[in-house]
């Protein structure tokens, strides 16, 4: 047992030491990239979505609420619920939400746009004949949608942070 342990670090190690000598670098690792996500303020449209969808950036960027923001993420909702799958009395099995998110980020600073982006996700759910286990699963679907649109939105501020942010480009 105490062979594995040590075998399993030697190839933890080995594998670190691998990755390190071709020049990989994590993503978190950039100077600068983390501490840029942190001061993204983000602002919501009305709506459940668009306000699941802000505090899961608020938590993906880790908002430092403590400082002042150098950037204002704000972004539009297009929400939509198509109906899959018809039973024999023409009644829907399954629905499916999907939902674009079109985000720029602002300086705060000069109040020029900085980045544009557009996400699309797709989350389906099934049809419920209780009344109340339809809009469980529907608040679900939201909420797994929005997690997923704000991941993506996440990574793409990172990426754009991690190889540099160009000036911004025209004003808002």
């Amino acid at each position: 047992m105490v062979a594995a342990r040590l075998a399993a670090g030697a190839s933890a190690a080995l594998t670190v030491l691998a990755v390190a000598g071709c020049g990989f670098t994590p993503l978190y690792a950039v100077p600068g990239a983390a501490k840029g996500l942190s001061s993204i303020e983000v602002t919501a449209p009305q709506g459940r979505v668009a306000y699941l969808l802000r505090e899961d950036l608020d938590d993906a960027l880790g908002r430092d609420k403590a400082a002042a923001p150098a950037w204002r993420l704000e972004f539009s909702v297009l929400q939509s619920r198509d109906p899959r799958g018809l039973r024999l009395d023409n009644v829907a099995e399954r629905y499916e939400l999907g939902l674009v998110i079109k985000y720029t980020l602002v300086s705060v600073a000069d109040g020029r746009i900085a980045h544009q982006g557009e996400v699309a996700t797709e989350v389906a759910y099934d049809a419920a004949d209780a009344p109340y286990a339809g809009i469980a699963a529907r608040q679900d679907t939201q909420e797994r949608a929005a997690s997923d649109a704000a991941r993506r939105i996440a990574l793409d501020l990172s990426a754009w942070m991690a190889t540099g942010r160009r000036a911004p480009t025209q004003t808002r």
